[in-house]
């Protein structure tokens, strides 16, 4: 927040209106910025998030929009032999918006429960996504938003939780609102950083149809297809149909606020590593 600074002290024969450089601050010039930049940060979110739509980030579908909040899911996940595998955390976690047209994530690792014999249990890799938000208009300003990030990951996970190499993710991302109605959707490639031919790369395409009811119901339907390049899926590809809900914005506080969700995954291709998986999603926007 802005704020008008204290008239200084005028010294004995100085001219009304001029303040002596002593009397301005004590502080140094380097940690007058340094506190600025913090003291301003809940009014530069304010204004990133009044300058784009206002809509919730769908379950799947990574939003173009940026956020500042802490989000947390749990996703079930039944394999082909038919266990239910768990997965706390789902690679999400602090969202922050140091500038106005970037948002930066810290995932907290998943851990995650295979529920099968001879199987370890134990934390997926480590995460972080870098955002960057081209072009945008809130709901009277054309109510769309393109923006590009970049996701990366370490091969940290607990014995077989997670990659054998870090992998890079360049996206971009859209989306465009008519009334109480949007699209929302992403288009990325995950590169692995080595053992390219032993692990492939992957383009994952997915689209989120959101509607708003009641101001909080956010019912809504997504695509979400993964196609396979090298590795041991090469030429194959994945699509999922996910069915979901949202509720939201609840107030909880003078900033802090709550969204819940939770949805479906339903594979309509032949081939899939996975089907039928429910999510819960909580976030806490603040």
């Amino acid at each position: 927040m802005l704020t008008a600074a204290a008239p200084g002290r005028v010294a004995a024969g100085q001219p009304q209106g001029v303040a002596s450089s002593a009397t301005v601050s004590s502080q140094p010039a380097g940690k007058q910025k340094h506190s600025g930049y913090w003291r301003s940060w809940s009014a530069r979110v304010a204004r990133a998030h009044s300058a784009q739509p206002d809509w919730l980030a769908p379950l799947v579908t990574t939003s173009p929009r940026l956020a500042e909040r802490l989000r947390y899911d749990i996703g079930w996940q039944q394999a082909p032999n038919g266990t239910v595998g768990e997965n706390y955390g789902l690679s999400k976690g602090v969202q922050l918006i140091p500038e106005e047209h970037i948002e930066l994530l810290i995932a907290i690792p998943p851990y995650i429960v295979h529920n099968q014999p001879g199987v370890k249990d134990g934390f997926g890799d480590e995460s972080f996504r870098l955002k960057y938000r081209l072009l945008s208009g809130n709901a009277q300003h054309g109510n769309y938003v393109l923006t590009l990030y970049l996701s990366a990951s370490a091969p940290t996970g607990q014995f077989s939780n997670g990659s054998k190499a870090a992998l890079l993710t360049p996206t971009v991302a859209f989306g465009k609102g008519w009334g109480d109605f949007n699209i929302q959707g992403n288009l990325g490639v995950t590169l692995p950083t080595n053992d390219t031919a032993l692990i492939g790369r992957t383009v994952g395409w997915n689209t989120a149809f959101q509607y708003r009811l009641l101001k909080v119901l956010w019912p809504e339907l997504e695509v979400n297809a993964s196609y396979f390049e090298g590795g041991p899926k090469d030429g194959k590809e994945q699509v999922f149909l996910t069915p979901g809900v949202l509720f939201g914005r609840f107030p909880l506080g003078r900033r802090l606020k709550l969204h819940v969700g939770g949805g479906m995954q339903i594979a309509t291709t032949h081939f899939h590593t996975s089907n039928h998986n429910a999510i819960l999603s909580v976030r806490l926007p603040f």
